[in-house]
């Protein structure tokens, strides 16, 4: 999903995938037409107007190449796109051509056959796709999308802090909760690493680190294993931040992602788990030049932990009688060069490699999120199912049992696996 416009919209921390409810979905019409009018979704802004600029650049492009042929365009508001798109896939008169949707929606939007498979071997680009970036794009092997643009999580530290200190930052995940300890013994005034109860994706790089996962795979069927001893060596270690000696419980339980992030930008913590996509945010807070950023570390000095690899995607719609025209399309405005204007735009961080690499090499400051990238990064489960699991906080609601000593970390992470289960199974 767009993080920086859920960051408005749903506070996360959390990318919540508002599946439409599964219907047989638009049939492929077989027919397709090579002029007209080609219809586009893509996501509102709080500020529109450089990502509008951008998308106008490649519409005047595209029109060029193709006479007879009309660009339209509508932003949909992100809150209200799983109505939107379910009214799309019922009645493809209504229904866009290409659209921009998040990728935790993917699995729900092919589920009820909303979009096209795309055959992306004849486009010469799609080689440079980060690899995990663009399996967020796929369900069952076969892809749905062209990720458009890709946020990940690294760790911010307060630079002044830790000289004042004498302190560097965590070369391993074990590290951390002891710094942070010392950094709010020394400092009391200080939370020493700001995170949260409801963080679902700081939380997770802390159980994938630890060889644990939400659920595995087997034979299209998904089964928890986030009451595996690995995966509780994860809740364990990420829940141990949020006691009184480091972020307390009555501060730090109920945050999600934006509050954990706004107590850094406050200054009223040493540390956080923040996304490229928080970057303007900070530069506009109290922590402005008096903060760095480096990977989340991992078990192993030098490892980096696996990220949630947020963004969106960009598809073409199963009902649409021009196939032809809306891959082109959809090709162009995610190819590497419109890729770099939106990063000069938006700052929305490249789905390609080289392009990362070039974007990294002019700003130093997406260093540790490309490292991060390019570490490998994990996903949620690929199932329609994950939308109701998210839309219950199964794992918030664990991670806060577990800090607020409701249950303990065996007993919360096995009636979590149980919820799972029976969403799964349903």
């Amino acid at each position: 999903m767009r993080l920086k416009t859920i960051v408005a919209v749903l506070g996360v921390g959390a990318v919540v995938a508002c599946a439409p409810v599964q219907s047989g979905g638009p049939s492929d019409t077989g027919t397709d037409e090579k002029t007209g009018q080609l219809r586009v979704w893509l996501f509102d802004e709080v500020n529109r107007g450089p990502k509008e600029a951008v998308v106008k650049e490649a519409i005047s492009e595209f029109q060029g190449r193709h006479s007879g042929v009309t660009v339209d365009v509508q932003y949909i508001q992100v809150s209200s796109r799983a109505e939107r798109f379910k009214a799309a896939f019922s009645d493809p008169k209504s229904a866009p051509d290409v659209a921009e949707f998040g990728n935790t929606d993917l699995a729900g939007y092919v589920s009820a056959g909303g979009f096209s498979e795309l055959d992306l071997s004849k486009w010469d680009e799609s080689k440079d796709l980060v690899p995990t970036v663009l399996d967020t794009a796929k369900v069952d092997g076969k892809t749905y999308g062209v990720p458009w643009f890709v946020g990940v999580r690294a760790l911010y530290y307060r630079t002044d802090v830790f000289t004042e200190l004498g302190l560097k930052p965590p070369t391993t995940l074990d590290e951390i909760a002891p710094l942070a300890r010392q950094i709010r013994q020394r400092k009391p005034e200080l939370i020493g690493i700001s995170a949260g109860g409801k963080y679902l994706f700081a939380a997770l790089p802390f159980i994938w680190a630890n060889g644990g996962d939400i659920a595995k795979q087997d034979g299209g069927k998904f089964t928890a294993t986030i009451d595996s001893a690995e995966a509780r060596a994860g809740v364990a270690k990420y829940t141990e931040l949020i006691k009184d000696d480091i972020c307390p419980p009555a501060t730090c339980a109920g945050n999600g992602g934006d509050a954990s992030v706004e107590a850094f930008r406050a200054g009223k913590a040493a540390m956080t788990i923040g996304g490229d996509f928080n970057r303007k945010s900070v530069d506009a807070s109290s922590a402005a030049g008096k903060y760095g950023v480096v990977p989340l570390p991992g078990k192993t000095p030098g490892s980096v932990a696996p990220a949630f690899a947020g963004g969106n995607l960009l598809g073409v719609m199963k009902g649409t009688q021009r196939k032809t025209l809306a891959n082109e399309f959809t090709q162009l405005l995610a190819s590497k060069k419109y890729q770099q204007k939106m990063y000069a735009a938006m700052g929305n961080l490249p789905t390609f490699s080289d392009v990362q690499k070039q974007v990294s090499d002019s700003d130093k400051f997406l260093e540790p999120f490309t490292k991060t990238l390019q570490s490998g990064t994990k996903f949620v489960p690929v199932t329609p199912a994950w939308a109701k699991i998210e839309a219950q906080t199964v794992v918030p609601t664990m991670i806060q049992e577990v800090v607020t000593g409701a249950k303990n970390v065996e007993t919360a992470t096995a009636d979590a696996a149980k919820t799972m289960n029976a969403a799964f199974a349903s």
